[in-house]
């Protein structure tokens, strides 16, 4: 895994700007465009190793927008930090806000989307040493479809 580090070690605190920007941490594209489906979504890592097998990353999912529907071997942790939303895990849409946590287990389609016209912004804790997302068949995403809402 390529290292995206922005945890200068000159720098044990890196200040939030009160817009969900902290300093010497960049903001990325949340995917390759065209790897995958998605809507108006960036990634910060925040944390990247630092002598812990894990990866901090915050994701902002700007209103309207969506995540890529996948799944993986690797366990994502969530906490909602800004907004809300909506997320399938599984087969079932949940929605979310600020503080809740959601757990995805591993092989699970999930997908994260923003509601009410806000932004919805979230930490996400995953392990440095993790697989590659899958994305479903034609026959998964319509035996999805109801949980999608289409």
């Amino acid at each position: 895994m390529p290292d995206e580090s922005n945890e200068p070690t000159s720098q044990p605190v890196r200040k939030h700007d009160g817009t969900f920007h902290w300093e010497g941490v960049d903001v990325l594209k949340y995917k390759q465009e065209g790897s995958a489906p998605f809507k108006d979504v960036t990634r910060q890592v925040l944390f990247d190793g630092g002598g812990m097998p894990v990866q901090l990353r915050y994701f902002e999912v700007a209103a309207g927008g969506w995540t890529t529907l996948e799944r993986h071997e690797h366990i994502h942790n969530v906490m909602v930090i800004r907004g809300r939303g909506r997320c399938l895990i599984g087969d079932r849409m949940h929605d979310l806000v600020v503080n809740d946590l959601v757990s995805v287990p591993p092989m699970t389609w999930h997908q994260f989307r923003a509601a009410g016209g806000e932004p919805l912004g979230f930490l996400c804790l995953v392990s440095t040493d993790r697989d590659r997302p899958q994305l479903p068949s034609e026959q998964e995403l319509k035996a999805l479809g109801k949980a999608l809402g289409s």
